[in-house]
This record gives structure tokens, sequence and C-alpha cells, in this order.
């Protein structure tokens, strides 16, 4: 299964010869590359998938060692300490406060709030709110968090998507009744 050259052209030629083999060729490169049986469970589709991943590490590398740690750590049922969210320049980001919306646009050297450019979102959260927030948190960015469960679905708390409310319908429906509406 290994290439014989690393360049692109070879390695494109075996993954097309792995994709046309049948299931019993398939299962007999996997043994060869994997040194074990292939779980009976898998389609002809999935190893032919795995085994052009894996000799793609072969010829490129594999994941570095701190992304392999997460990955070990989270198959362990371990939470990640750290999200570790990089959004790239151009993303806007709404949140609506007492009533005033407030856009922030990722840019290169942090994030754009008013035509000032701040090192990070909770920065730019104190100067909401006046009071000292998790920028994340905030922005309903925090996986987790209390504030990122209860706006599922609101967009405005979020990455922008339109003028959405940013009521979840439940409350929206709520409120249309205590005011009289049907």
């Amino acid at each position: 299964m290994t290439p014989r050259s690393t360049d692109a052209t070879s390695l494109e030629a075996e993954i097309d010869r792995i994709r046309s083999l049948g299931i019993d060729a398939l299962r007999a490169e996997w043994q060869t590359a994997f040194a074990a049986v292939p779980p009976q469970g898998l389609t002809r589709d999935v190893v032919a998938r795995m085994l052009a991943h894996r000799l793609q590490e072969q010829v490129f590398g594999g994941l570095d060692r701190e992304t392999r740690r997460l990955l070990d750590r989270l198959a362990r049922g371990e939470k990640p300490t750290v999200l570790n969210r990089r959004f790239k320049s151009g993303t806007v980001l709404v949140r609506e406060y007492q009533g005033a919306r407030h856009t922030v646009t990722v840019v290169p050297d942090g994030f754009l709030w008013q035509g000032t450019i701040y090192p990070s979102l909770s920065t730019i959260a104190r100067a909401i709110t006046g009071t000292p927030w998790n920028g994340p948190r905030f922005f309903g960015l925090r996986a987790g968090s209390k504030d990122a469960r209860s706006n599922r679905g609101v967009q405005t708390d979020a990455v922008v998507n339109g003028g959405v409310d940013p009521r979840p319908a439940r409350r929206q429906r709520r409120l249309h009744r205590s005011r009289g509406g049907q």
C-alpha cells in the first residue's frame, strides 16, 4: 500500500486504486496496513476511506502531539479544559444587550467594536455591561455554559445569521400569550 514516491500524482493514483478494490481486497490491504483484521461492521466505503487516510498519514505525517493528546483525553471521556475557538478574520458576532445591538468583527489584531480594536471579547463585554464578563460567554460562544444552553437556536447571540429575534421561540410564545395574543 505504500506509494512508490511521495508526489501528489502517485498518491492520488494509489488512492484511486484503493477506491477501485473490492471488499476482500480492501480487507487484505487493511491487514497489511494495520496489522490486524478489519472490524466486521465496516462497509467497503469506510474501509477504503480509512486506508486512504492511513496512506495520506504515512506520506504527509499524522496529527501533532497536542492534537493526539486532546483526542485521547476526549476518548477517555474527559471534557476539554480550554475552548480553542479561533475565528477567521471577518467573522461577525452580534449581541443584543438592554435593547441595543452590539456588532463585533474579528480582525487580525483582535476584535473591532465601535471603531476600536480590542484584544479580547471580555474587554468588549465589560465595556458594554460595565461589569466583569467572560467574553465568549457574553456572546453565547461558551459551550456548556448556562447562557449558551439557554440560547440554543438563538442566532443573534452568536454569529450573525439575519435579524433573528434573540428570544427562544418558546419564550416568544409565552410573551405573546401574556400580552393577550393567541
